[in-house]
């Protein structure tokens, strides 16, 4: 990736500033932010990407973090540089679109800066067994160290976790945490507080006026478990029991099952005077606010909604009020660990949580009508 420069046109300089600050954009909406043209918006764009600060995506962009000076040139002493290490690390993750692609890029660069290149390798989150994919990287002389992303509700994991800790480099999971069945000692990792995500969530719906509010979660994604439980514990925090009466689990946006389950959601909205919903992920946030239009519904006016993951929520119309979990940070603690262990073996097993934040926008507004107290 190109090193940043300085940005000289003041117009580029807002324009970054604002993605920054919604972590994605599109044009059209760019383009009345700053009172230009679509095309100027784009050319800006154009070389914002050329300059290593922004990624082109469908219909708009998104930020990508300044990768970090050479380590050598940014200390005057030298004792204040970073360690540098031969070699590279390895990361095995199930997807290559939406969450991972940010949390690889955030380990590349961080790696960089200790000398380290990184080997990336893309599973499925199907898997059942990541040891054939992860064996290639783990026999590798030249991988100091893998950060991997196995599993573990598939019936094999922990014999896949006993054979992670057995390797002789060093392995950091990655939104995933474990412990090995046959010594009982938990894996390195570094995981985001879902929980405390899904949280923020309810409470920001609550301090909107909402006291009717539904969880709808993907069927198929691990971080159900722990949105479900954050969700469930801010409820009963807020005295919300008798008003989060939908808690729905549905399957794949691209399945032929997902139309019916997100009119089934929308019938139980109305049966219930629900009048606000947590939806994890973007996709089904997305998929659900066009259900709700093709029934006459309107969000934030009918239906205020909080999206769960951040990836393009702040690019769809309106722009969803979105949980974003830190997926650059994520990449960037899983290599510090791995770093870490390789030049102190003997240090105690760590464990890192990373807070996610909210973005409030457009999808979420107080109730038309208060409804009764429960």
């Amino acid at each position: 990736m190109a090193t940043a420069k300085p940005l000289a046109d003041p117009r580029r300089q807002q324009l970054l500033s604002l993605l920054r600050e919604r972590g994605s954009a599109r044009v059209a909406d760019l383009a009345d932010d700053l009172g230009v043209t679509p095309v100027t918006i784009r050319r800006d764009l154009e070389l914002l990407e050329t300059e290593g600060l922004v990624e082109r995506i469908h219909g708009g962009a998104r930020p990508v973090e300044s990768p970090d000076p050479d380590p050598s040139s940014t200390a005057a002493d030298p004792a204040e540089r970073l360690p540098q290490l031969d070699g590279q690390l390895a990361m095995l993750v199930p997807g290559l679109d939406f969450y991972w692609p940010a949390v690889a890029r955030s380990a590349e660069a961080e790696a960089r800066r200790y000398g380290l290149r990184l080997l990336l390798r893309g599973d499925s989150y199907e898997s059942v067994d990541e040891r054939p994919a992860l064996a290639p990287l783990f026999d590798s002389e030249d991988v100091r160290g893998v950060l991997a992303v196995p599993n573990i509700e598939s019936d094999r994991a922990g014999e896949v976790i006993d054979w992670i800790a057995g390797r002789r480099q060093p392995c950091v999971l990655l939104e995933r945490e474990a412990v090995a069945p046959s010594t009982h000692r938990p894996v390195e990792s570094v995981t985001s507080d879902h929980a405390l995500g899904a949280e923020l969530g309810v409470r920001h719906l609550f301090e909107l006026g909402h006291r009717r509010i539904g969880l709808v979660v993907s069927r198929t994604s691990p971080t159900t478990r722990k949105v479900r439980l954050g969700f469930e514990r801010a409820v009963a925090e807020l005295g919300l029991q008798e008003g989060a009466r939908i808690d729905a689990r549905i399957p794949d946006t691209r399945t032929p099952g997902f139309a019916a389950a997100m009119d089934q959601v929308i019938g139980e909205v109305a049966a219930t005077a629900t009048t606000a919903l947590l939806v994890h992920s973007d996709r089904e946030a997305m998929g659900l606010v066009q259900h709700l239009e093709l029934h006459g519904l309107s969000v934030p006016g009918d239906l205020s909604v909080v999206a769960y993951d951040d990836e393009v929520a702040g690019m769809f119309t309106p722009a969803l009020t979105a949980v974003r979990p830190a997926r650059k940070a994520l990449g960037t603690a899983g290599v510090r660990l791995l770093v870490a262990r390789l030049l102190d073996p003997d240090r105690p097993v760590h464990r890192e949580v990373i807070s996610p934040e909210i973005f409030v926008r457009e999808s979420t507004a107080p109730p038309r009508a208060q409804p009764e107290s429960l």
